[in-house]
């Protein structure tokens, strides 16, 4: 179901609905870019720990926009033994509220616009009919602006439009506006004293001012007061309240559904989400903590599942080669595994993964949801006797709950949100410093002599090289050191550094 700003309103409470009745939630999310500097190769070096790698998504990819959000419910129906999905596809773009609203700034990648530009995009869905929103302290300010003007209308605070070094002093009337003042003194005198007027509409004093009003607005304008009783009094300023209230609500706008996912402890599915996670928190919720952990990137969601990390170990990894999400879908149909059977809720619209829709996040959502479902079923077959339905809930898969994929990190799978990350010995690994012109096939080369290694770039005239044996670090270092600088490899905390 497509969601966009003019019927987002009328649909929050089948969004509320589907999150609240799902066993299971799937999401991905849609960006206008990856990194604001780096190379993704640089971004994403193949011996970072898990804390630089949050460092640097933190850094270099936080100020893009995330401006699609796909949100895929998962129920199951016991009794048909299938799956019930909703799916709904949110178009977002921080569009001001009024003068005092955020005026975000974000940047736009223009590769990553470009892509999906080719998967046939409609970036006008997202500028011009974006849903938008508030994070909680844009949220507390707007209502402390609220606050603060019911209080003066109640005759408390500071009026926001006079200067705190304005004089108290009784204001003086200019001579050609007194008997303007007096005659408006006396219509309001009479407006109270007389029960049967109930109105007063007051024209400007200025003939010009007339005039401009009805050549600007191509009508007369007035000041018109109303006298009221105490009862409607009160019924107004309930309107007013919840008008507010309303437009409150409105500009909150998508942050809500973040909210009901939060509140809802769900279990949250979604494929290689590190990002979508950050941004998620980011954009909608709070600032990114200053490191990553338990507390920091579980505000809101509490229990995270990545299909990429699940697929990725054991026991897939051996017979899934391939774990982006597309060529995922696809292996999962075949033996070993059982394709789901999952059917969109009436009223929702279904997808055909033979058309793949990939980068529509409501699509990639939903995939990510069925990968999910076909590697838990197969987690049952080695139940005795066998399952054919895992459930969400089951402890078979709390293996892989709040552990994150780390993408291209060569020997840490994963980002832990419950514990202590992993922390592999790497005396085999060298920092190697060379000439800028060398490329990666002249490190290649110089290292041939010990078989395999891999090589991560740091930048133009550094990378890490990871040789097969610790014992050939050693070797290494006698043999080139004359050419290039070698350098054990140390985990960043560590301030003393061997060098040759």
């Amino acid at each position: 179901m497509e969601i966009i700003r003019s019927n987002f309103k009328d649909n929050l409470n089948k969004v509320y609905e589907a999150i609240e009745e799902a066993d299971f939630l799937a999401i991905d999310g849609e960006f206008s870019g990856i990194s604001d500097g780096p190379s993704v190769s640089t971004l994403t070096n193949g011996f970072d720990t898990p804390e630089e790698r949050y460092q640097k998504l933190k850094k270099h990819s936080m100020d893009f926009l995330l401006f699609q959000f796909g949100l895929c419910s998962f129920k199951y129906d016991h009794t048909e033994a299938k799956y019930i999905m909703k799916s709904f596809n949110f178009y977002i773009f921080p569009k001001p509220f009024n003068r005092s609203s955020p005026d975000v700034k974000f940047v736009c990648q223009s590769s990553s616009i470009d892509f999906l530009a080719n998967q046939g995009f409609d970036f006008n869905k997202v500028f011009r009919n974006g849903i938008p929103y508030l994070n909680q302290e844009e949220e507390r300010q707007l209502r402390e602006q609220y606050d603060e003007r019911r209080s003066q209308a109640n005759g408390a605070g500071t009026l926001s439009y006079i200067s705190p070094n304005a004089t108290k002093c009784p204001v003086t009337i200019p001579e050609d506006q007194k008997k303007f003042i007096e005659r408006v003194v006396e219509q309001i005198e009479d407006l109270i004293q007389n029960e049967e007027n109930k109105n007063l509409q007051l024209e400007p004093s200025i003939p010009g001012i007339i005039y401009l009003c009805h050549y600007c607005f191509q009508k007369e304008r007035y000041i018109v007061i109303s006298k009221v009783d105490e009862e409607e009094r009160k019924r107004r300023e309930q309107q007013k309240q919840a008008k507010e209230q309303e437009e409150l609500s409105d500009a909150v706008g998508f942050s809500r559904v973040i909210h009901a996912i939060a509140n809802s402890g769900k279990l949250v599915v979604g494929h290689n989400m590190l990002l979508d996670v950050m941004h998620t928190i980011h954009q909608f919720y709070c600032p990114l903590p200053e490191v990553s952990g338990l507390v920091s990137l579980q505000v809101i969601y509490k229990i995270l599942l990545d299909t990429k990390l699940m697929a990725s170990t054991q026991p897939f990894k051996e017979i899934i080669n391939n774990t982006s999400l597309a060529e995922l879908e696809k292996r999962l149909k075949e033996i070993p595994f059982n394709p789901p059977e999952v059917e969109s809720a009436e009223g929702f619209p279904s997808y055909d993964t033979a058309s793949e829709q990939l980068h529509e996040a409501g699509y990639d959502a939903y995939i990510t949801g069925l990968c999910f479902i076909s590697m838990a079923n197969y987690l049952g077959s080695f139940l005795s006797p066998p399952k054919n339905h895992v459930s969400a809930r089951s402890k078979l898969i709390e293996p892989f709950f709040n552990k994150l994929f780390l993408m291209r990190v060569m020997d840490i799978p994963y980002l832990n949100l419950e514990g202590p990350d992993l922390q592999p010995k790497r005396d085999h690994v060298l920092h190697v410093t060379f000439p800028k012109e060398w490329k990666t096939s002249d490190l290649y080369q110089l290292f041939s002599a010990f078989g395999n290694i891999q090589v991560s770039w740091i930048d133009d005239t550094s990378a890490f090289v990871s040789l097969s044996q610790p014992e050939q670090v050693q070797i290494g270092k006698c043999f080139w050191n004359h050419l290039i600088t070698l350098t054990l490899f140390l985990p960043p905390h560590f301030n003393n550094v061997l060098h040759t």
